[in-house]
């Protein structure tokens, strides 16, 4: 049986020798490129009316891949076409309204270079990030941006490291200036990423995780709160006259009510003798994320709310249960 090769000192360094040669590499690509051309790429993609296609193969391919995920998910239309498959049928999604990005690293790439005459035929403008500016795509393009690199990261110098590196970073920093452009919103974003933390975060209200019904008259004897509380299963229930809130009686309200009342007494316990007066409340239009900060961010913590709506009425109780599970 081969034995697996330890880490050594010298391995670790590599690893510290990489991430700064990549660094510095994403450095020089600041002096490399071309306010004029960025800002002639960021007027393309802006006025776009149709689609941004990124194009590459190989392991361009899968960089351009993440970089029209990244237009996509920050509020501009992209998708990723396989230069390859853009021979066999897929160009069939490109028009007249679509501005293209085609990355490779030697600017010769057979599949890229094939596609570039329809793309012209149909009037897509093509903005390449390529390593060779004098190479064939550089020459057919619109714009140019200059991804080129002095060395890859690969010992051998041959595997795709730096250069794709570089790649990404030109195409992250494209979309990040689109995006602050276009002025897109946290709320926006939040949007396109619905099951994300921050989608729900900016997303979820309380409305969404509310329970409706939890509610209980304050006359009521402590036997029908006890039944009451059991019959939710929310830990607690809201104390109503005429649909407005009056209280809240929690698990621990009715433990402690019973803990200090005689037992010849218990009989007389009605909600009002059990309930909190004046509770903190919700309304179903808050975020659920600021009312579990409202739960939270407060001396004494709670863990359900009553919620009520614009005319003080009462519509429902919230758990701090509910809010977690939720994923927020």
């Amino acid at each position: 049986m081969p034995t697996t090769p330890k880490p050594t000192t010298s391995a670790a360094a590599k690893v510290f020798e990489v991430l700064r040669l990549e660094a510095d590499a994403i450095e020089r690509t600041t002096d490399r490129l071309s306010e004029d051309k960025i800002s002639e790429a960021l007027r393309l993609l802006s006025s776009c009316t149709g689609k941004i296609i990124v194009t590459g193969v190989g392991k361009s391919g899968v960089i351009a891949e993440k970089i029209a995920q990244t237009f996509t998910s920050t509020g501009t239309m992209a998708v990723y076409l396989a230069a390859s498959d853009a021979l066999h049928g897929g160009l069939g999604i490109a028009t007249g309204d679509d501005v293209a990005i085609a990355l490779t690293n030697s600017g010769e790439t057979d599949e890229i270079v094939a596609i570039l005459p329809t793309l012209k035929d149909r009037g897509v403008p093509v903005i390449a990030i390529v390593g060779n500016i004098n190479s064939t795509l550089a020459k057919q393009s619109d714009v140019v941006l200059d991804a080129s690199v002095d060395t890859e990261a690969c010992p051998l110098n041959l595997a795709p490291t730096t250069s794709t590196t570089v790649a990404l970073a030109i195409g992250d920093a494209l979309a990040m200036a689109l995006m602050e452009m276009k002025g897109l919103t946290a709320e926006q974003f939040a949007i396109n990423h619905p099951a994300g933390q921050l989608g729900k975060r900016l997303t979820v209200r309380v409305a969404d995780l509310m329970h409706a019904g939890a509610d209980i008259s304050p006359g009521a004897r402590w036997l029908d709160v006890v039944k009451a509380i059991s019959q939710h299963s929310l830990g607690a229930v809201n104390v109503t006259d005429t649909g407005r809130l009056i209280g809240i009686v929690t698990d621990g309200d009715l433990r402690r009510t019973i803990e200090r009342t005689a037992p010849n007494a218990l009989d007389s316990l009605t909600a009002s003798d059990m309930m909190t007066s004046e509770p903190v409340t919700a309304s179903p239009d808050m975020l659920a994320f600021d009312a579990l900060r409202l739960m939270e961010d407060r001396p004494s913590q709670i863990s359900v709310l009553p919620v009520v709506d614009a005319n003080e009425n009462c519509v429902g109780l919230l758990r701090l249960h509910d809010i977690v599970r939720s994923g927020l």
